[in-house]
């Protein structure tokens, strides 16, 4: 077996797409939303404009996916647009900072949140952290439809509690007062800071590219993931504000710091926050299990490109999954747990991984110029004017992280350079193997 197999469907790609983007995020950002956007309408058209945005990316996506249906994904895409040098980066940050930074943020939280039903030590957080991890990685190890079952279950279970909560929230009575939270002064500061923070909740709808390589009948089924996962996401994120303002206060919400858990505890009674606490930890679960399916497609790409060592382009003979590189990411994933590393690390990498979204996004423009011939069998919608929104907002983005916040910036752009002397490395002993003439045996006469 040289080749990972296509056995992920629709349904598959679409619960990749949806389990990764919504963690917690959606639980705990109305508390900041609130605070910088005290305007009930103002928070809910920023969120409204971080999924429109977050769409269009994966639209972007979707075409290039259909074009270039290969494991390594966004990899592969900055490959092709803008050569080996620039791919190799951007596997770099995912690989080295992005995904396993998320990944340990997202185990500690769950530790935390288990903490609500059985009273854990800082020691035994640890231990419940990796031992998540070990086992998701486990299941994943041994066969690609086992890690997705995973995700359908646990991202089924998350949609339908949230649901729960929205419909609650829905049926109880209307906070006096909401109606009145019309519009209040917002300043460009807190606009920025709120459109920062949606984007980051929506973050993660790229990383269903990486297995676009085991996706069956990937011209249709990836975009088509794309863009129901999407279009999901941004209905349940939305659905959600709607009910929380409802229910609470622009004021109240930005006093509270688990807003989600204070709605359920208003529409569901005294174990409403319970049952929040128990959606978050499934939500959680997917999250985590979506990011060790797709991660380790990475140095798998990379290592097939002679970019990284060998051995992590391999493929397992009988679980036909790219085993060293799930085993080796966990590995890193705990280190990262273990040191407690993985906020300041995944903090720097978040400037430098937007840099390559937009990068992805704009190699739309640039691969329908070096390559006009290349079958499309979808076409990015509203091209160029989607694709021009999503890379003035990035650019935008990331010029304001670096007026205002100039040192947390420059060690992104260093922890990113930091990749180029491996880079350099790896091409070199790759030129080298190619140069190498294949040893004969000796004939002894």
């Amino acid at each position: 077996m040289d080749q990972l197999p296509r056995k992920l469907g629709t349904l598959d790609a679409t619960m990749i797409v949806i389990g990764i983007v919504i963690g917690a995020g959606i639980f705990l950002l109305p508390n900041v939303m609130a605070r910088s956007v005290p305007s009930g309408p103002g928070m809910l058209a920023i969120w409204v404009v971080a999924g429109v945005l977050s769409y269009f990316g994966a639209l972007a996506f979707a075409e290039l996916g259909a074009m270039m249906p290969a494991t390594g994904g966004h990899y592969v895409y900055m490959r092709e647009a803008f050569g080996p040098g620039a791919a190799f980066l951007c596997g770099w940050i995912f690989m080295l900072a992005v995904v396993p930074g998320g990944m340990a943020f997202l185990s500690v939280s769950f530790s935390i949140y288990l903490d609500q039903f059985i009273p854990l030590t800082p020691a035994l957080r640890s231990v419940v952290s990796l031992g998540l991890l070990a086992v998701l990685a486990g299941a994943n190890y041994i066969g690609v439809k086992e890690g997705a079952w995973i995700q359908r279950i646990f991202t089924s279970l998350k949609i339908g509690g949230l649901l729960l909560i929205i419909g609650a929230a829905a049926m109880a009575p209307r906070a006096a007062g909401a109606a009145h939270d019309i519009a209040r002064t917002v300043s460009y500061g807190g606009i920025g800071y709120a459109l920062t923070a949606c984007l980051m909740a929506y973050n993660g709808w790229s990383y269903v590219s990486f297995v676009a390589g085991e996706i069956k009948d990937p011209q249709r089924n990836l975009p088509r993931a794309l863009a129901l996962g999407m279009l999901a996401v941004g209905a349940l994120y939305v659905s959600a504000n709607l009910a929380y303002l409802h229910v609470m206060t622009v004021p109240e919400i930005a006093a509270t710091e688990r807003v989600g858990a204070a709605v359920a505890g208003r529409t569901l009674g005294p174990g409403g926050a319970g049952l929040l606490a128990v959606v978050v930890l499934l939500s959680i679960v997917g999250a985590i299990n979506g990011n060790i399916l797709t991660g380790a497609r990475i140095p798998f790409a990379q290592a097939r490109d002679g970019v990284f060592f060998a051995r992590f382009g391999r493929v397992h003979p009988r679980f036909e999954t790219p085993a060293l590189a799930i085993v080796a990411g966990s590995i890193w994933t705990s280190i990262l747990i273990l040191t407690g590393s993985y906020e300041t690390l995944f903090a720097y990498a978040m400037l430098s991984s937007w840099g390559f979204y937009t990068l992805g996004v704009l190699a739309v423009w640039v691969l329908r110029r070096k390559m006009p011939d290349a079958p499309r069998p979808y076409r990015m919608w509203g091209y160029p004017y989607s694709m021009l929104a999503f890379v003035l907002v990035s650019a935008w983005y990331m010029v304001d992280a670096i007026v205002n916040q100039p040192k947390t910036s420059l060690i992104a752009l260093a922890v990113t350079a930091a990749g180029v002397p491996f880079y350099l490395i790896f091409r070199a002993q790759a030129r080298a193997a190619e140069e190498t003439p294949p040893v004969r045996p000796e004939v002894v006469s």
